[in-house]
């Protein structure tokens, strides 16, 4: 079969080491979406009428919810098993595994927390932090596909699929599991797969990002971006689910649904929710 294909070069995921601390490309990514979401969040301060202090403690704040909560929520939804087996492979974070969806709960916890300490309307809060991160995702998807995981289905026929060195043993898996792909991989010795990490840089990342920002250029109703958050990231993640291969603890439930549409779903009905609520609350507007 002839089929067009990228080989993803094997890139070492540390970028150097100085002794026994080692720094990696996952953790550059989360460095620049960090940096970049400080000095967006500095220029809009006066607009949402916050003092740069308070800007600063609520985006490192965030930032360090989303890692525990990420961590928690991947533990949780994807690996209950093991956390239940061996509890410190929670702490245990260079091994790999962060959920979004968890990730996104540790920032509401932190938002909380801001509302109750500064007196404010949470709304306020998460209407100023929803726009920021979809920087961060974008990046973060990068690492990801520069790491050589969390790659994405078998794909024949697509025109830009890719080989994942990483894949190697869910190649050799599939294949023996499919007669259609062994002689496939005998042949090339993987199997292509669609770059799904880069199809999320483009929808969670980049359209997500302009998105937000072009619908915040305007006075909007309390919580409506929020909302509009909530429905376009539920909408991208479970379309660009159909394309990532599950996770291979779990598989697909009903032969067809990935854990990521059943935890994206709840995020787009909630968004339509809170986007219907704020257009009816119109008084309220920014």
């Amino acid at each position: 079969m002839n089929i067009k294909y990228i080989t993803l070069p094997k890139i070492n995921p540390i970028i150097f080491s100085i002794g026994p601390i080692s720094f990696r490309w996952y953790g550059l990514m989360y460095l620049v979406g960090l940096i970049f979401a400080l000095w967006l969040a500095k220029l809009r301060a006066k607009k949402y009428n916050y003092s740069i202090k308070e800007i600063e403690g609520l985006i490192y704040h965030c930032f360090f919810g989303a890692i525990i909560g990420g961590r928690i929520g991947y533990m949780f939804f994807y690996n209950l098993p093991l956390l239940i087996d061996k509890p410190l492979s929670l702490i245990k974070i260079w091994e790999g595994g962060m959920s979004f969806h968890g990730g996104l709960l540790g920032v509401i916890l932190i938002i909380v927390y801001h509302c109750y300490k500064n007196q404010r309307i949470f709304f306020e809060i998460s209407d100023f932090i929803a726009p920021l991160i979809p920087f961060g995702l974008g990046v973060g998807r990068l690492g990801n596909f520069i790491n050589g995981e969390l790659w994405g289905r078998v794909d024949l026929y697509f025109p830009f699929t890719v080989f994942f060195p990483n894949a190697y043993n869910e190649d050799l898996k599939t294949a023996l599991e499919n007669p259609t792909y062994q002689s496939l991989f005998e042949y090339y010795g993987a199997l292509p797969r669609h770059p799904s990490q880069l199809y999320e840089f483009i929808l969670e990342g980049v359209i997500l990002f302009f998105i937000l920002n072009i619908f915040v250029l305007k006075n909007r109703p309390l919580g409506s971006t929020s909302g509009l958050f909530l429905v376009c990231y539920g909408i991208f993640r479970i379309l660009v689910e159909f394309f990532r291969e599950p996770d291979i603890q779990l598989g697909l439930f009903y032969d067809s649904i990935t854990m990521g549409q059943i935890l994206s779903l709840p995020m787009f009905i909630i968004g339509i929710i809170i986007l219907v609520w704020s257009n009816f609350n119109l008084k309220n507007r920014r």
